[in-house]
């Protein structure tokens, strides 16, 4: 019996297939890498510091043309000049208000020294009083008031900019203030347009004693009188601001501009 047992024994393990041993796949586990720490420095000084550089534009002053001696001549002779007409400005502010309904000063804004914006005070010469969408006057132009057209022939409109130069955002003579949106057109007429931002705004100027005044509806127009406008500020000085004031005067008192409306 025992025989047999053991021979049934081995030949059950002899048909038995071998298995191979068994391989565990479980998932490995992911752990956390900790970087090492860099070394301390014991010398504070040899401990580098990257720093990144911002690169800024400089704070430019605008000087303007003419510079404080200009500045000078604006604030005495606006003053004088206000102290003098203050009659005759009393009575155009009286005869607009009379001559049609509205305010008898006209405040727009317009382009100033270095681009910056500012109110201009005219007296009321239409009868609209708009500050945006300005439409240039022409000639027969019917918002026209009656007496507006005597103000804007004899340049009488023009007087209370007096209190501009006063207050330094114009100076009597200089580049003419145009509205805001007639500045961002004429830039694109004439490439060097934004040259005439280096001099405060004037009452009167070259471009104008030299024919350059009234409406600009015409590239040919708006090039014209920043070339004179241009040149103003380029090549400015004393005798250039002596001949204008004596051109001016002659216009207004002896020639007769085609240009004015």
């Amino acid at each position: 019996m025992q025989e047999i047992s053991k021979a049934s024994l081995e030949s059950a393990s002899a048909a038995a297939p071998v298995r191979a041993p068994t391989i565990s796949r479980a998932q490995p586990r992911l752990t956390a890498i900790t970087p090492p720490a860099p070394p301390a420095i014991a010398d504070p000084a040899l401990r580098v510091e990257v720093v990144r550089k911002v690169e800024t534009a400089p704070a430019v002053e605008q000087r303007p043309v003419g510079g404080w001696s200009k500045r000078a001549f604006d604030i005495c002779a606006s003053a004088s000049a206000l102290v003098v007409l203050a009659p005759l400005l009393a009575a155009t502010a009286i005869a607009v208000k009379m001559d049609s309904p509205g305010d008898s000063i006209f405040r727009q804004e317009r382009g100033g020294l270095g681009g910056k914006t500012f109110r201009i005070w005219k007296f009321r010469t239409m009868s609209v009083m708009e500050n945006r969408g300005v439409v240039q006057a022409i000639h027969h132009d019917a918002r026209i008031t009656r007496l507006g057209s005597f103000l804007r022939r004899s340049s009488w409109d023009e007087l209370p900019q007096l209190f501009n130069v006063l207050m330094g955002d114009m100076s009597i003579i200089g580049p003419r203030p145009h509205a805001l949106e007639h500045d961002i057109h004429f830039q694109k007429v004439d490439p060097t347009y934004p040259e005439r931002f280096t001099a405060r705004p004037g009452v009167t100027g070259l471009a104008q004693v030299n024919g350059c005044r009234g409406p600009t509806e015409t590239d040919a127009k708006i090039q014209a009188r920043t070339k004179y406008d241009v040149e103003y500020v380029r090549n400015w000085n004393w005798w250039r601001e002596v001949e204008i004031i004596a051109a001016t005067v002659a216009l207004l008192f002896w020639k007769k501009d085609p240009g004015a409306l």
